[in-house]
């Protein structure tokens, strides 16, 4: 859109309600819907020096009239930002709720905390249609966003409900609840050293009342540092537990899209070593989407784990010292690849317009654990058959499926391959100590 003057445009400020027509209007092709009120409604902190748009920060100036504007390049620059986007409505991530979740810690810097801003409005609403029929004219959003769009609910055996997003807003939604934080830290290291650089003779009154103020200073947000290995071979029982932990994750990039910033230590139920930080739309995203304990659906999303992204993701589960040294992935997710990749060629088709379409949704269900090798075996079955055919398509023994794994393994990332096996580590225990899976904690990183 080509740049044109905008009314109550001064020395390149805009009012706030002219920045929200100018948001909507930037944004309108945008494939992430937006919301009206991004500067003048709740949850906007215009106020108090900062607005954030998408993954942007955009800073407020207050004149000597009492009147709150922003700069119009850039809003203009979290528009364009953000209809570079692009989003898979079918690509979804749970957002809630999380019974039985441990209580996250709630840091004062990130006042948007996303996740329980939505849970909490939804639940005291009574669940997404209860909110929209009752406050259809109230504007809903969070960065800019309007998130009610495009929630998702899911309702699993006519009781448990869940909310879902599109991954692509998750990680918007992540970015900037970061960037808010980096901001609202390096605001005030800047207010504090210019009181302590200021001479303490003047008044503070009359500092306060000199001309037009500004209350965002234009300081740098922090880098995030891009994860080298620094937590291999370390235990997450032990890790966990230290204080500070949390902070120090935050301060790295995603160990596998390498673009958010990270908010979980992944680690491996299995042998209970400490994977890497990752962003939670990564964690989410390797999370198995068990229907019990012992079976999972394996959806569409594990074509990014195995197919596209095959070579992150393996380097990234082969960061657990346990099954580098057996070259083999976890339970669920051996199982899930099993299916998907081992079992391709058993998956019946159906006639669909274009072409045949794979049938129905598998699913992978197994009797015993990792730990009695001999005993465990995998059903690789097909829900959903359009045809009403429900039918089991191979069992394949625990050992035999580990083995075709490291076959293709080694024809799939040759480097990740020649890295693992029981001569590339020592000091591995001789009995590991597995870590109990709680799928429904939305802190813990699972597998």
């Amino acid at each position: 859109m080509s740049e044109r003057v905008m009314p109550g445009r001064t020395d390149g400020l805009i009012a706030l309600g002219v920045a929200d027509a100018l948001w909507v209007e930037l944004t309108a092709a945008s494939a992430v819907p937006t919301a009206s009120g991004a500067f003048t409604c709740s949850p906007a902190h215009s106020r108090v020096g900062y607005v954030l748009l998408g993954g942007h920060v955009v800073a407020t100036v207050r004149a000597s009239g009492g009147q709150w504007s922003v700069p119009e390049a850039e809003v203009r620059r979290a528009a364009a930002e953000l209809n570079a986007v692009r989003m898979d409505r079918q690509d979804l991530v749970r957002i809630g709720p999380f019974g039985g979740a441990p209580r996250q810690e709630c840091h004062e810097e990130a006042p948007l905390r996303w996740r329980q801003r939505i849970t909490r409005e939804l639940r005291e609403l009574g669940g997404p249609e209860r909110a929209a029929q009752r406050e259809v004219s109230r504007p809903h959003h969070l960065a800019g966003i309007d998130w009610r769009q495009m929630l998702v609910e899911q309702t699993r055996d006519g009781t448990q409900r869940t909310w879902w997003l599109p991954r692509a807003v998750v990680r918007l939604l992540d970015a900037a609840e970061h960037a808010e934080t980096q901001w609202v830290q390096a605001a005030r290291t800047h207010q504090a050293r210019a009181a302590d650089a200021e001479p303490p003779s003047r008044p503070r009154q009359a500092r306060a009342a000199d001309g037009p103020q500004t209350t965002s200073p234009n300081v740098p947000t922090a880098a995030l540092r891009p994860y080298d290995g620094e937590l291999e071979g370390q235990l997450y029982s032990v890790l966990s537990r230290k204080p500070g932990t949390s902070r120090t994750v935050a301060r790295w990039a995603c160990a596998v899209c390498r673009a958010a910033p990270a908010a979980v230590l992944d680690h491996c139920h299995e042998h209970g070593y400490v994977r890497a930080p990752v962003c939670q739309s990564c964690n989410t995203q390797e999370r198995p989407d068990h229907l019990y304990s012992n079976d999972i659906r394996v959806a569409n999303r594990y074509r990014r784990l195995f197919h596209t992204d095959t070579d992150d993701w393996l380097r990234h589960w082969h960061r657990c010292p346990g099954c580098r040294t057996r070259t083999t992935l976890p339970l669920p997710h051996l199982a899930a690849w099993t299916a998907h990749i081992a079992c391709r060629s058993l998956r019946p088709t159906h006639r669909a317009p274009g072409g045949r379409k794979p049938c129905g949704v598998l699913r992978v269900s197994w009797t015993g654990s990792w730990q009695a090798s001999r005993s465990c075996l995998f059903t690789v079955a097909v829900d959903f058959c359009p045809s009403g055919e429900h039918r089991v398509l191979a069992r394949v023994p625990y050992r035999e499926a580990a083995e075709r794994f490291r076959a293709w393994l080694a024809e799939t990332v040759p480097a990740v391959a020649a890295a693992a096996g029981p001569d590339r580590l020592d000091g591995l225990p001789a009995q590991s100590r597995p870590v109990i899976a709680d799928t429904s904690g939305e802190g813990l990183a699972l597998f």
